[in-house]
């Protein structure tokens, strides 16, 4: 296929490369197949892209950044305008579309969708945000002029779980800011990831080659993603140790890079909390889409005054949540990505309970449903306790003291989200303070975004901070430009 037909708004029809608004095949050998999770069907197949198909997107955005960058800034803002428009009116058909490839329930991609008109409304500010400043000099007769400029152009990588969403996110903040973007979706989500935002800013008016999608895999086209001498930056949301590699990649060719990782949250809940809204947002933030979320709480924490009133209300909550179909309506539950994330997920509950750890609830695995499991008497040091686990398996234990849940909470490589509950705000807000992580949530769900607060982690969950002036900031870089007005004096 190579054409610059629109395709119609199915996973089979936007399952195909679009560089420099054209939409058509890869010229690699591989073949790539996208797949239903739950029921394993066959949702379409094509052509991987090629390290020269890659190129040839970087090339064309190398191209189209120029004409993009000096648009009026109105015309651009009516893009993001547009976009909103288009997800709003096709918002059942983009439904279907992450139940089908992301395996998400109703709920999930609502709520996804949701998330990504904030983003895209946010966009939509940033073409009128590109101001700059005159500043005064100690030297006489002379005019300082900062200008905000858009870096260039911008790659990125984004991940399986809530692709339409963190695609998005830099995707379009990117593009606000005046940059042309080649993404690579991950190859388990290559639509909703990927060509569906192709399709949504075509349909908005955004000029060819400002945006590029490329269908492949790391087998295919190795680290020439971030190697390639176009792109500025890179955008990388994933796990922390291809994340380590990313970077590690980057720095050698000096290009910015911002990581979103992984987290191993932890969520406190404190003598006096609320315990009704406490289990209601402790398994919110462990349950939703599967635990398949980088804010998810992986740890819970609960005071030993409460613990028991708690753990039997948890427990009785989580053992109520439906696995099962995502496409039906009751289901919170439905199927992980794909059989390697439940295999994983299942040896790691094997060998934690070798280690000693106890079953409060034990989920069985069939296929990719993974059913909820809760653990505790979790030693500190064993594999469930420090590991992002990204599935329904959940860690519950005692703590007595404050300084205790601050310790067990800080006691982990990664620093990403977390929640404190309480019923004292100014006691959850100094326990919150002390917790080494980028985000944290009193009275509330660990699972949390807004598009104009600072998105991001410390520690090992990554570096970087994305949405509102954060994101205008990383994908924008100030030029000085001076004016001498006089005759200035050389010393020689």
């Amino acid at each position: 296929m190579s054409t610059t037909t629109a395709p119609n708004l199915t996973i089979e029809a936007l399952s195909a490369q679009y560089i420099g608004g054209e939409w058509r095949d890869g010229t690699a050998e591989a073949t790539l197949t996208n797949t239903d999770p739950y029921t394993g069907a066959t949702l379409a197949t094509y052509r991987a892209a090629s390290l020269e198909d890659l190129d040839a997107a970087y090339r064309a955005a190398d191209t189209a950044r120029h004409g993009w960058r000096e648009r009026n800034a109105y015309a651009r803002r009516e893009v993001f305008e547009n976009a909103v428009a288009y997800v709003q009116e096709h918002r059942s058909e983009i439904v279907e579309m992450i139940r089908a490839e992301v395996g998400g329930t109703a709920l999930k991609a609502n709520f996804e969708i949701g998330l990504v008109v904030d983003i895209l409304k946010e966009a939509a500010t940033f073409p009128l945000r590109m101001e700059g400043k005159i500043m005064p000099s100690p030297i006489p007769d002379r005019e300082n002029y900062l200008f905000r400029e858009p870096l260039g152009v911008v790659g990125v990588v984004s991940p399986f779980n809530f692709p339409f969403f963190l695609s998005m996110k830099p995707v379009a903040t990117a593009l606000g800011a005046g940059n042309a973007v080649v993404l690579k979706p991950h190859e388990d989500t290559t639509v909703t990831g990927g060509t569906l935002l192709a399709r949504i800013f075509e349909a908005a008016g955004l000029p060819a080659g400002v945006l590029n999608v490329v269908l492949t895999d790391i087998a295919t086209i190795g680290d020439g993603f971030v190697e390639h001498p176009v792109p500025r930056a890179i955008v990388f949301t994933g796990s922390n140790g291809v994340g380590a590699h990313v970077a590690e990649v980057a720095g050698r060719h000096l290009k910015k890079v911002l990581l979103e990782l992984g987290g191993n949250n932890a969520f406190i809940v404190l003598d006096d909390a609320d315990l009704e809204l406490a289990v209601d947002a402790a398994v919110f933030s462990r349950f939703t889409h599967q635990g398949q979320i980088c804010m998810s709480a992986n740890r819970v924490f609960v005071q030993k005054g409460v613990r028991e009133e708690f753990e039997k209300r948890y427990v009785a909550k989580v053992e109520s949540l439906k696995v099962g179909d995502p496409a039906a309506e009751d289901t919170i539950i439905g199927p992980v990505i794909n059989g390697r994330q439940a295999a994983n997920l299942e040896g790691l509950v094997s060998r934690a309970l070798d280690g000693g750890a106890r079953p409060l609830v034990k989920g069985e695995v069939d296929g990719n449903l993974v059913h909820p499991t809760v653990l505790t008497d979790v030693a500190t040091d064993s594999e469930v306790f420090r590991v992002e686990m990204f599935g329904p398996v959940v860690i519950l234990e005692e703590f007595e003291t404050d300084d205790d849940a601050v310790r067990l909470a800080n006691d982990s490589d990664f620093g990403l989200s977390g929640a404190v509950h309480t019923a004292d705000i100014e006691r959850g807000m100094r326990i919150a303070r002390r917790v080494e992580t980028g985000m944290i949530h009193i009275n509330d769900a660990s699972i949390h975004d807004e598009p104009i607060i600072a998105f991001g982690g410390s520690k090992q969950s990554g570096f970087g901070r994305l949405n509102g002036q954060w994101s205008l900031d990383e994908f924008t870089e100030m030029k000085w430009i001076s004016v001498n007005r006089g005759r200035r004096q050389f010393p020689y």
